[in-house]
């Protein structure tokens, strides 16, 4: 009997106190909606883009850097050596091009004309020879000049007559100058030695590792001596700005809250502040989904991811900090 009166006392005590805590618990809230999240920022990978040893390493985990401030470089001693062979063929293929262009000089056309000349008074000779010989062996009949002479004569002259032609037309392309065929072989030629030197430069400027934007140096994953590769990163960086915290909210609360609506960020290590924020993004689909088929009191267990984004002067909020979030709602 004692005993069954202290478990009756007991279940009566539970039971007041279970009562006073209902009716003198602070009641909800209507203007705001607590959710609770981790702070989340974005982050790169950083490589460089060609596979060459790593001469320095110049920024350290935790330090805050600039974008296009300088974090690592390739030795480019290799580069330099390809890019001056690159550019010392251009200037020679230059030269070319600039000659076929100026054309022939006027020296070089009083040369052809001389050798026309030249070719003509060989010519006329050997046609007076042959002349003469033909008149010689008809006067006699044959007997004064042998056949074998007399044909001797005609190929003289008739080589004599070739190499005048030959001349002839050395002396007019010399007129005419380089051909437009040969000048656009030259030129392209030039343009592809040009190419070349502008993809060497490109490469040189890309064996220095540069931060893209503002951020902090999460982790240096190489050192100078590294063989670097486009696979390999060189450094994370987390992107300074935008800062959010990703938090979740019930099915039953997605209808209170909006894009753009104002929020305030509270974390641990600073009780009683807060940093001002707005809801930045609201998932339209469930995170989690207990059945494909959905029952009316299963709904409220769905949640959907909210992005609310912070406005960290200061610089506090660190990449996967808990944070509680409250969003102001209406009624």
């Amino acid at each position: 009997m004692n005993k069954k009166l202290v478990g009756i006392a007991i279940i009566a005590a539970a039971a007041i106190a279970a009562g006073a805590w209902y009716w003198s618990r602070p009641a909800p809230n209507e203007k705001e909606l607590v959710l609770y999240g981790n702070v989340d920022l974005r982050q790169v990978a950083l490589a460089f883009p060609a596979s060459e040893r790593v001469a320095r390493v110049l920024a350290e985990e935790g330090q805050q850097v600039q974008a296009g401030q300088v974090l690592a470089e390739l030795d480019t001693r290799g580069l330099r050596l390809r890019l001056a062979e690159a550019e010392a063929q251009a200037a020679a293929q230059q030269q070319v091009v600039a000659r076929l262009k100026a054309g022939t000089r006027p020296e070089e056309l009083a040369q052809a004309r001389a050798r026309t000349s030249a070719a003509q008074a060989e010519a006329d000779l050997a046609r007076q020879q042959l002349d003469r010989i033909v008149a010689v062996q008809k006067d006699s009949n044959g007997r004064a000049v042998s056949q074998q002479d007399a044909d001797a004569a005609r190929a003289r002259a008739r080589s004599s007559q070739a190499a005048l032609e030959q001349a002839r037309q050395g002396q007019e392309l010399a007129r005419h100058g380089s051909r437009r065929e040969d000048i656009a072989q030259a030129q392209a030629q030039l343009d592809a030695g040009n190419a070349a030197i502008a993809l060497l430069q490109y490469q040189l400027g890309e064996a220095s590792l540069k931060a893209p934007v503002n951020a902090v140096v999460r982790a240096r994953l190489m050192e100078a001596g590294d063989m670097a590769s486009p696979q390999r990163p060189v450094y994370t960086l987390a992107i300074a700005d935008p800062k959010w915290v990703r938090a979740y909210v019930r099915e039953a609360d997605l209808g209170r809250i909006k894009p753009g609506g104002a929020a305030s960020i509270s974390i641990d290590s600073q009780p009683g502040k807060t940093l001002p924020g707005k809801v930045g993004y609201i998932s339209s689909a469930a995170e989690f989904t207990p059945k494909s088929v959905q029952t009316e009191e299963l709904r409220t267990a769905l949640v959907y991811e909210v992005r609310v984004l912070a406005e960290d002067k200061a610089d506090v909020l660190r990449m996967g900090m808990p944070a509680t979030v409250r969003i102001a709602v209406g009624h």
